[in-house]
């Protein structure tokens, strides 16, 4: 072997450790490792439809919406029995959004979220707030939200 194809195939090793490298320290770097509460039996469930609406989109859907008094939260979006849009888990400080509508999904600080998930992150603070309403709007942006239960 010569010395010219001998430094090829060690530039492409270390490439391909550099890339393995980077991608386990990406993923790391995304998976979070927060603990939400499980909810228990003194957690407020409400089960109805939310009506989505942006400028472009509007959808309506099941909602399940689960809080507690202290703070944590829990919002599942669904279309037909077994097919989840959105989850959605957060306390006062991190929040974590899965499914097909929330695209490749978010975790981490609730400060540090993506412009994009400022109105669905802000309905927490709704619920805590007036609990018992059967009907809860919020206007974010060019986002509304309309729960009925």
């Amino acid at each position: 072997m010569s010395s010219t194809t001998a430094q090829k195939a060690v530039a492409t090793a270390l490439v391909s450790i550099l890339t393995i490298t980077f991608v386990c320290v990406i993923s790391c770097a995304t998976t979070s490792s927060h603990q939400f509460s499980e909810p228990t039996f003194d957690w407020q469930t409400k089960s109805g439809q939310l009506m989505y609406r942006t400028s472009h989109t509007t959808l309506i859907g099941e909602t399940l919406v689960r809080f507690s008094k202290t703070g944590e939260f829990e919002l599942m979006v669904s279309k037909g029995p077994g097919i989840t849009l959105l989850s959605l888990r957060q306390d006062a400080t991190f929040a974590e959004v899965k499914g097909a509508f929330a695209r490749q999904g978010w975790s981490g600080p609730v400060a540090q979220a993506p412009p994009q998930l400022h109105g669905w992150l802000g309905l927490r603070d709704q619920f805590i707030r007036a609990p018992d309403r059967k009907i809860v709007r919020y206007a974010a942006g060019n986002e509304t939200f309309v729960f009925r239960f």
